[in-house]
């Protein structure tokens, strides 16, 4: 017996696995915050402004923004309007906005 789906049960589907890929959230567990935190106050830069960018998580920071390297961390960070930005190299997607 074969089994077949109406195009709006397909779609709902479909959807409902889109927004369940969007929903996964990355968590920088709390002692790789800290890491991040201590390596920051180390190693101060010096704001950068990035027009047009909102400083949200998810949002894709552009390529002419120079991303700095945390030992021992797998993600990098820039400071932008003061805020420490920490970002993935691989997408360059904001994961987390440290105050």
């Amino acid at each position: 017996m074969t089994m077949r789906l109406s195009p709006a049960v397909a779609g709902l589907l479909l959807l409902a696995g889109v927004v369940a890929a969007a929903a996964q959230d990355v968590v920088i567990d709390p002692e790789q915050e800290t890491v991040i935190k201590e390596y920051v106050k180390k190693q101060p830069l010096a704001s950068v402004k990035i027009p047009g960018v909102e400083l949200n998580v998810g949002s894709t920071l552009p390529d002419t923004v120079e991303l700095h390297e945390v030992p021992n961390a797998k993600y990098r960070y820039v400071v932008v309007d003061n805020r420490t930005v920490v970002v993935d190299p691989g997408t360059r997607k904001i994961v987390k906005v440290i105050e």
